[in-house]
């Protein structure tokens, strides 16, 4: 049992318990008026509020961390994707020009048979030999294939240059450019221009020159330089190349031409062989008399 003086000491402790006690029931049960909302809700809401967006910004930040992340990764797979497409594509492209140009070069090769009116062996450059031949080409045509020895070569852009070694699958052929080749030319329109020589090899920097055409002819760069078909090689009408230098002459000496060939030597893939046998030539009547032909026995 609490003495008389223990419970007046405890007293204000109780009574002071009580109102408090009171008095959260007193705002616990408390409402807005116009919400009729819990007074007390309201206050917690309010004190709870910047906690939850500081803990909904730092879940958004690292949600947003995760999910650029995935999308890099996305993206990444995808450009090695575009990448391998454009690559794919790019070799698509680069085998089709290829084979659009063989084919020009085909047709090319075709027209220059149709055009000419002699038959033609259409060949392929299978290697160069310029230890043998200084500007020398090989073909996968010979013998087997009717290819014989000096036969003219070309392209359809012109004058390649002569078969000069023959064996049954392959054949060799000089280059236009090469010193020991040769062709008659002229320059301009065949059988109008006067401006004939011939064109030989340089055997350097990819250029001919075209000798004994007479200082009085008028030449200059650009004029355009065809075969005449007097070496009894190359038929006439040929193009040979194009005039790239002229270093005038006189009417004693003749100019120094320097000519392009048109034909691309230093790329060659396919040519064509042409089977080409000049005519013969017309004995005079005094060649045909029985006193020549005892003098030539």
């Amino acid at each position: 049992m609490r003495t008389q003086k223990e419970v007046r000491q405890r007293a204000p402790v109780w009574l002071a318990a009580l109102l408090a006690l009171n008095f959260g029931l007193m705002i616990y049960d408390a409402r807005d008026p116009e919400t009729k909302q819990r007074v007390i809700r309201v206050w917690l809401q309010t004190v709870v509020a910047p906690f939850q967006q500081a803990t909904s910004s730092v879940g958004g930040a690292g949600q947003g961390f995760f999910a650029s992340f995935s999308n890099m990764r996305s993206a990444v797979a995808d450009n090695e994707a575009l990448r391998l497409r454009v690559s794919e594509l790019e070799s698509e492209l680069r085998n089709r020009e290829v084979a659009v140009a063989e084919n020009e070069r085909l047709r090319g090769l075709l027209d220059l048979r149709e055009s000419g009116g002699y038959e033609t062996v259409m060949a392929r450059v299978i290697g160069r030999d310029p230890s043998a031949w200084f500007g020398a080409v090989t073909i996968n045509r010979g013998s087997l294939h009717g290819i014989e020895l000096n036969m003219p070569v070309a392209t359809a852009a012109g004058v390649v240059g002569r078969v000069v070694l023959v064996s049954p699958w392959s054949s060799q052929v000089v280059l236009l450019t090469d010193e020991r080749a040769g062709a008659g030319a002229v320059i301009g329109q065949l059988g109008a221009s006067t401006a004939v020589g011939i064109v030989q090899g340089l055997g350097r920097e990819g250029l001919m020159e075209m000798r004994y055409v007479s200082g009085l002819e008028k030449v200059a760069p650009g004029d355009f330089v065809l075969t005449t078909g007097q070496d009894r090689i190359y038929p006439p009408g040929l193009s040979v190349g194009t005039v790239a230098e002229v270093k005038d002459g006189t009417a004693t000496a003749a100019h120094t031409i320097y000519v392009r060939p048109s034909a691309e030597l230093n790329a060659l893939r396919q040519v064509a062989v042409l089977r080409y046998r000049p005519p013969q030539r017309e004995n005079t009547p005094a060649e045909t008399t029985p006193e020549n032909q005892r003098q030539r026995r």
